[in-house]
């Protein structure tokens, strides 16, 4: 029998106008699909035109222009509701979804639905199952002792894994789902008696375990920041009265 990561997977990535999951925007995106390791990729690309200035600190990450995205990319209406149903309709077909660091690229997505469709992540699968595999946490996890950033650049780098064009999403997605699948046959004994299902909920446990190791971190240096604990979905912040 074919281990999940050896098998079908889709990743999912974004490129967008800052860092600030509540307020900045998506300018492009990508879903990679493959059916077995090695197998030729799919890949469906979305440029957006965000409708907001495009900071330069940002264009100097992905290379998108403000003008480039004004003449070349598509209002974001159409767009999510493309994404969306695209990542519905890989998991509705049993292909796990890698995100890396998950909460970033899945909140962005389901703050622009609910900004430009009246809709939101949770709606498109109350019946379809997310099961998200995220590289970070993964190895995190698996090899926490480890020093060192957990960068997408820096896991590629430690599992051997070829990235190519970085800040672009479809290499970013591809080079996720390839990480994914070396963490996989790295840590074989540990993960392939687990399902993919099996792993979406110990994830969430992982990272909030994470989350709070990194805010003791930040205590012990001086710093109170608060880590948010939630995966793969930050809840929506309350509305201000």
């Amino acid at each position: 029998m074919t281990c999940w990561y050896e098998g079908p997977l889709a990743a999912f990535d974004t490129e967008t106008t800052g860092v600030d999951v509540e307020t900045d925007r998506i300018v492009s995106a990508a879903v990679v699909v493959q059916d077995a390791s090695g197998g030729r990729p799919r890949v469906s690309r979305w440029l957006v035109n965000p409708g907001v200035p495009v900071p330069e600190e940002a264009t100097a990450v992905h290379g998108l222009t403000e003008d480039h995205l004004q003449h070349n990319g598509r209002w974001p209406s159409p767009v999510m509701d493309e994404i969306v149903r695209e990542l519905a309709e890989q998991s509705a077909a049993g292909r796990p979804l890698v995100v890396m660091n998950a909460p970033f690229d899945l909140t962005l997505l389901d703050r622009e639905l609910r900004r430009h469709r009246a809709s939101s992540l949770d709606h498109w699968f109350e019946t379809v199952p997310l099961r998200v595999l995220d590289p970070r946490v993964l190895d995190k996890h698996l090899d926490r002792y480890r020093k060192g950033r957990r960068t997408l650049t820096d896991l590629c780098a430690h599992y051997g894994v070829e990235l190519t064009g970085a800040h672009d999403a479809a290499a970013d997605a591809q080079a996720a789902m390839d990480v994914v699948r070396a963490v996989g046959r790295r840590f074989a004994a540990r993960l392939e008696r687990l399902s993919p299902a099996e792993l979406h909920t110990l994830q969430a446990v992982w990272h909030a375990a994470q989350a709070r190791g990194l805010e003791a971190w930040f205590a012990r240096s001086g710093t109170e920041e608060a880590v948010d604990p939630a995966w793969p979905l930050r809840p929506e912040l309350p509305a201000a009265a």
